[in-house]
């Protein structure tokens, strides 16, 4: 076959993580039914890979092979002694028989979309030893006379044989072999897979480049997008200054601003978590409540517990004003100046106020008894390591793991960048949100937009 649109099928016995190899390609958690059970396909269902709009790709899933040393039997019995025939020929008289459609219905169904594709994916579980039913499937497989390419799934799993099913391939001539694991599949593994099975349909490489290449855009753009949402949180945390009327020792009203916040703050982070997991396509409970930590849709840990602060490696300054010990700076700016002269530039004609912007509009409210309430730094340093966790957790995941997601450990070379966030110098960006509370607005100037890509850049 030499459609412009390649087709595969996705073929293996029961349980092996067909649909499961089907979904995560298509990052497509809805994609066929995924558990436990076994024989959970039983009937043969596609989908589309795009590259650029164009269809690069059609994939089959098919049902589960679950007799095929019985069916191997039966085939052999149709061919006369001493009659020569091919592969696909023993194939169709096979598919011409009543046992097709009744005691062989679902291994027909299999052999049938073998014969109408250009190639298939053998899906192994990894962790099943090497049995003689395995070895006729690839028999029965074999005579469609179609490239195949084993796929080992569960290969992360401890108990995987990885090298007892390669040594087993090799023995029966598949030598070109792709280990993808569907729960945590490798960040290369979709490009190696593709590209291994270029090498065995040359008529589609061009085709197969061309999805290789738009996955890796999109993966890239994926990755800039779910960076930039993580810094909209950060920038506009950072802005925020919430404004308390009222006496220094008012300490009520102090602490219905905390309470506040803290709602506030941990609300908006559930907003970036949210609008994460649809980003890369998951759904809101594919997240693990006590590791990620999310319980109910919210942060299981107290977000402003020092405990969980000091977890994250993140150390409290000692010189901060009320409310510190719960992550929330008090700001009580007078713009540097001292209240006699910040009383003398009051007195000058109001216009001069819009001089100073924003920052004289703060000084004229300090001077009326008013407070601010920001969001402290070790704050926005604990947020930036979580999301930044998450993206790893996230970008890690295959589309038909069952088990809820969990926090990514560090990866080699990560930990510089963790330490910067832990103790180092904030991105310069955030110190200038702090002069601009407008930023808090999707709608605000420029500088919001500038600020937010600079410290995109500083959490890759």
């Amino acid at each position: 076959m030499t459609s412009d649109t390649l087709r595969v099928a996705v073929v293996g016995h029961t349980n092996t993580g067909k649909t499961s190899l089907l979904r995560t390609l298509a990052r497509d958690v809805g994609f066929g039914e995924v558990s436990d059970s076994a024989g959970t396909t039983r009937h043969v269902e596609g989908l589309r890979l795009m590259a650029e709009g164009v269809a690069a790709a059609e994939l089959f899933d098919t049902p589960g092979m679950e007799d095929a040393i019985a069916l191997l039997e039966f085939i052999d019995g149709l061919v006369a002694p001493g009659e020569r025939v091919d592969g696909p020929e023993r194939v169709a008289r096979f598919l011409a028989r009543a046992e097709a459609a009744g005691r062989f219905e679902q291994e027909a169904k299999v052999l049938r979309q073998m014969l109408a594709s250009d190639a298939a994916l053998y899906v192994v579980d990894a962790r099943d030893p090497v049995l003689p039913k395995h070895r006729d499937e690839l028999e029965l497989l074999a005579a469609c006379a179609r490239p195949l390419l084993p796929v080992l799934n569960f290969v992360a799993d401890p108990a995987a044989r990885v090298e007892d099913w390669r040594g087993a391939l090799a023995r029966l001539g598949l030598h070109a072999v792709v280990s993808f694991d569907t729960v945590a599949p490798p960040l290369d593994g979709e490009r190696e897979l593709f590209d291994t099975l270029a090498t065995l349909i040359h008529a589609h490489r061009g085709r197969l480049q061309a999805l290789i290449e738009a996955r890796a855009r999109e993966a890239g753009a994926r990755r800039e997008a779910a960076r930039r949402l993580v810094a909209e949180l950060l920038v506009e945390l950072a802005a925020r200054r919430d404004r308390i009327a009222g006496s220094d020792d008012d300490e009520a009203a102090l602490q219905a601003a905390v309470v506040r916040l803290r709602d506030d703050v941990r609300a908006r982070e559930q907003a970036c978590v949210d609008a994460l997991l649809r980003l890369y396509r998951f759904r809101p409970d594919d997240a693990r409540m006590a590791e990620l930590p999310l319980a109910d849709g919210r942060w299981d840990d107290d977000l402003f517990n020092p405990e969980t602060l000091r977890e994250m490696g993140v150390r409290l300054g000692t010189g901060a004003a009320a409310g510190a010990a719960a992550g929330v700076g008090v700001d009580l700016m007078t713009g540097g100046l001292t209240l006699g002269a910040a009383a003398a530039i009051g007195a000058l004609a109001g216009g001069l106020w819009q001089t100073f912007g924003h920052y004289g509009e703060r000084i004229a409210a300090r001077l009326r008894g008013h407070r601010e309430l920001t969001v402290d730094n070790a704050i926005l340093r604990i947020l930036a390591l979580r999301q930044r966790q998450l993206l790893r957790a996230l970008e890690g995941r295959g589309h038909a793991a069952l088990a809820p997601i969990e926090l990514a450990k560090a990866a080699p070379g990560d930990d510089a960048v963790r330490r910067r966030w832990r103790e180092g110098r904030l991105p310069d960006a955030l110190e200038r949100a702090r002069a601009h509370p407008e930023w808090v607005r999707a709608d605000a100037d420029r500088g919001r937009d500038e600020a937010i890509e600079a410290v995109a850049q500083a959490l890759a």
